[in-house]
């Protein structure tokens, strides 16, 4: 199976690759096509979301006694981490309410962010112009006040690089990326492709979206202790394809700073080294590529 149709995918993917290269905003307009369609689910559904966020905290009987394993360096423990929480509540009803009212494939790609999914639809050849089809990666990443910043902490396989594939059983190799910083940089190595290719031969180009959800951690007014952790806020970040960001308009090169250096211990190897993503950088490359949905 791994090789029976690689001869023919490499065709089509280098003759993809070639054109989205040419017509960078083929993949500009697909990145907005599918932000939009995410900030809209989740105003249309935000009711529904935040429901089932918050149950999380009034079901603290069920879990008061096994807790999630407190992160950081430092944790003061009146806080619980809620990644899951968001993961589930916001990211997994995500992908059921796009399905609603688009075709999905549910891809199994054996790695990459939490949700991960083929969409197709005459919107989207309309606006990509080499198909109609695109590979959506979500990633969920739920954040309290204090880790509530204008960044976005990166895993390698959250991100898409120049997808080079010189000959068919080679596979696609992405270039190591530079995560550069006013006082450090380090090499990234993502681990995305730029776009996928099916058995059938369909064209998929990957869209990388970072959805953060942003909880409150309201107090008893008598003992300052926390009472809960309701949903307060999502914010949607939409990172340009690795296309973009290497080849054309190369965005690492006209606006450096915009990846830097993740949080990691000295000791973490270097391909497993993370970088972050910076929103106000994002923003300077287009305005709506970092939005904030507010819970009313």
């Amino acid at each position: 199976m791994y090789n029976k149709y690689t001869d023919r995918m490499f065709s089509v993917y280098n003759e993809s690759r070639k054109k989205l290269i040419q017509n960078p905003e083929y993949l500009i307009k697909s990145e907005k096509l599918i932000h939009d369609l995410i900030s809209n689910t989740l105003t249309s559904n935000l009711q529904e979301i935040e429901t089932d966020y918050n149950e999380a905290s009034y079901m603290y009987p069920f879990w008061k006694n096994y807790p999630p394993e407190e992160r950081g360096r430092s944790p003061r423990g009146d806080q619980f981490p809620w990644i899951e929480v968001g993961e589930h509540s916001v990211g997994c009803k995500l992908a059921r309410l796009i399905s609603k009212k688009h075709s999905i494939r549910e891809v199994g790609l054996p790695s990459g962010p939490d949700q991960r999914f083929l969409i197709r639809s005459k919107n989207i050849r309309d606006v990509l112009n080499i198909g109609d089809s695109l590979m959506v990666l979500i990633d969920v990443k739920s954040v309290g006040p204090r880790d509530d910043f204008n960044h976005t902490v990166l895993s390698t396989n959250q991100v898409s690089g120049d997808g080079s594939w010189l000959s068919p059983h080679d596979g696609i190799q992405n270039k190591v990326m530079m995560a550069s910083g006013a006082r450090s940089n380090h090499p990234f190595h993502c681990s995305l492709s730029p776009i996928y290719v099916s058995s059938s031969l369909e064209v998929s180009p990957s869209i990388s979206v970072f959805v953060k959800p942003v909880y409150a951690m309201p107090k008893d007014s008598s003992t300052d202790a926390t009472i809960g952790q309701p949903l307060e806020r999502i914010t949607i970040a939409t990172l340009p394809n690795g296309l973009l960001l290497t080849e054309n308009p190369s965005y690492l090169r006209t606006h450096p700073g915009l990846l830097y250096p993740g949080k990691d211990k000295k000791s973490t190897p270097e391909k497993s080294l993370r970088a972050r993503i910076d929103f106000n950088i994002l923003n300077q490359i287009d305005s709506w590529r970092v939005e904030s949905i507010p819970v009313i």
